[in-house]
């Protein structure tokens, strides 16, 4: 009865340390994995949803933004999330650093001399009184950015170019709301 008894409480042993190594591997891989995804959305990748309407009818408000924070070189047509005043914004690029924009009282944007046509925007675009003044040329380190809903948003109309500093970066994925 000795024999039996010891080799159980062996074995029973033997069960205890397989479940703490089981235990420590899986807080192993639950660290590594946070230690990932903090790398991934704390750095290379962010996530934020769209807090106004200003790129409706491409993105509605509430819409999740995916967006990738290490390419700090726009270019036309881009999608980027941005931190002007202290406050998060959602534009597309139109102009970078060495062309001049204009805004005519007509409602067209020329950059570089050359009236902009936008295929993808449905309304008139026109300068904001007493905000930036026309014609403008950028900086190296400057993007021109607008919204697509050209009526009542704050853009670079309303507080001038966008620095490369404060790029949060560019949107590369959407996640549509209504589908949730």
């Amino acid at each position: 009865m000795d024999t039996k008894n010891t080799a159980a409480k062996t074995t029973e042993k033997k069960k205890s340390k397989k479940r703490i190594s089981d235990f420590q591997y899986f807080c192993m891989q639950a660290l590594v994995l946070v230690m990932i995804m903090y790398g991934l959305f704390g750095h290379i990748v962010g996530i934020t949803s769209m807090p106004n309407d200003d790129m409706y009818p491409r993105i509605d408000s509430g819409d999740f933004l995916l967006f990738y924070r290490l390419d700090r070189a726009p270019k036309a047509q881009d999608i980027l999330v941005f931190e002007k005043n202290d406050t998060r914004y959602v534009g597309r690029v139109v102009a970078t650093g060495g062309d001049t924009v204009e805004i005519t009282k007509e409602g067209s944007v020329k950059i570089n001399g050359y009236s902009m046509v936008e295929t993808n925007i449905f309304y008139e675009t026109y300068p904001l009184d007493g905000f930036t003044d026309y014609p403008l040329t950028l900086a190296s380190d400057e993007c021109f950015i607008l919204a697509d809903q050209r009526k009542g948003t704050e853009d670079s109309r309303f507080f001038g170019p966008v620095r490369r500093s404060e790029i949060e970066g560019t949107v590369i994925s959407i996640m549509r709301r209504t589908n949730l």
